[in-house]
């Protein structure tokens, strides 16, 4: 084991799968030279040349583009979103062509392509760097995606989309970069060196998707989470004494929906926590597919703590930003209900 940071864990996953398979090729803005704005493909160049690593022009749709053309010929490109807020030129090439070259080819051609992005605030990035448009991608089929919430998993998982034969969207929140955040902005933060979420193993492992982890045992209710979240529900849990079972949810798309289930029909109660806005967010996904299938075990109305319905706001970033007191009071509302 070896004790990394989610920056440099999933710098470690390309490495490992550019070192395992030539057919491996990183690409993006920024990531060749430089190493990427957050430094994750830092060294990838120097290590394996320009035409495995390269920088792309200031033009997502051609980037995304791009990938698919080289993996429809064998290729499995990664390639770099510099800020998830930064997609949007590319949702018709990522819709429109990767999510539905197998299924237009009948199985001909298929896009084995990773798109990784870094998502979600918590850094005053403001309206523009602070985004979570993972909803826009769980409604798409032929897509997987897929938001860790530590190095070890962050490497596993991304090995899994590299290998994937079929179009990944990595979300990966930014503000679990260099150590777990529990919403308290005024307090230190303990770095992934001194975590032992840190420790990854060396070398090749992959984690399968559409299996959630039940990052914490409980009894009164369930809290379902995946990203910062993970960390801001066990920090609410403990403050407000609620023994909350959390699950990470780790993959959206597929979503481990048996260990969801289980997990509710054993506290009757149950938590949504995500930081992207209230309407439409895949939260809402989440409380439909637990009505649906826990609703005579249930023993209150489902909560929902989230992101507010406006842009992401730079001087208001922590009133907007789902902290534990919001998260400890929809706890409180639930069991008291």
């Amino acid at each position: 084991m070896s004790r990394m940071t989610m920056i440099e864990a999933i710098r470690d996953a390309m490495d490992v799968m550019m070192e395992k398979d030539d057919n491996v090729v990183v690409f993006g803005e920024d990531v060749g030279y430089f190493g990427g704005v957050f430094r994750c493909t830092h060294g990838l160049q120097e290590k394996y040349g320009k035409n495995r690593c390269f920088d792309a022009p200031i033009n997502e749709s051609g980037i995304v583009g791009a990938a698919i053309g080289m993996g429809a010929y064998g290729l499995r490109p990664c390639v770099e979103i510099q800020f998830a807020d930064y997609v949007y030129p590319a949702y018709d090439q990522i819709v429109s062509e990767a999510a539905r070259l197998r299924y237009r080819s009948a199985g001909d051609f298929t896009a084995p392509i990773t798109i990784r992005m870094p998502t979600g605030g918590g850094i005053f990035g403001g309206q523009t760097h602070s985004q979570s448009p993972e909803a826009t991608f769980t409604q798409v089929s032929g897509l997987k995606v897929v938001v860790p919430s530590n190095p070890a998993d962050a490497k596993g998982l991304l090995i899994t989309a590299i290998e994937d034969d079929d179009p990944v969207i990595f979300l990966e929140p930014k503000r679990l970069y260099n150590g777990p955040f529990d919403g308290h902005h005024d307090q230190p933060v303990t770095p992934w060196s001194k975590h032992e979420l840190g420790e990854v193993p060396e070398g090749y492992y992959s984690i399968p998707f559409g299996q959630a982890k039940v990052v914490q045992e409980g009894t009164d209710v369930t809290i379902l989470a995946y990203g910062t979240m993970v960390y801001v529900a066990e920090a609410a849990a403990k403050e407000t004494g609620i023994d909350a079972e959390i699950i990470d949810l780790r993959s959206l798309l597929p979503l481990d929906e048996e260990t969801i289930i289980a997990s509710v029909k054993k506290t009757g109660r149950c938590v949504v926590v995500h930081e992207a806005t209230f309407t439409s967010g895949f939260g809402a996904e989440l409380l439909s597919r637990v009505q649906e299938t826990c609703f005579y075990h249930l023993e209150a109305p489902i909560q929902r703590v989230t992101g507010w319905d406006t842009p992401y706001p730079h001087a208001q970033e922590w009133d907007y930003f789902p902290g534990p007191a919001r998260v400890g009071r929809a706890l409180k509302q639930v069991m008291e209900a």
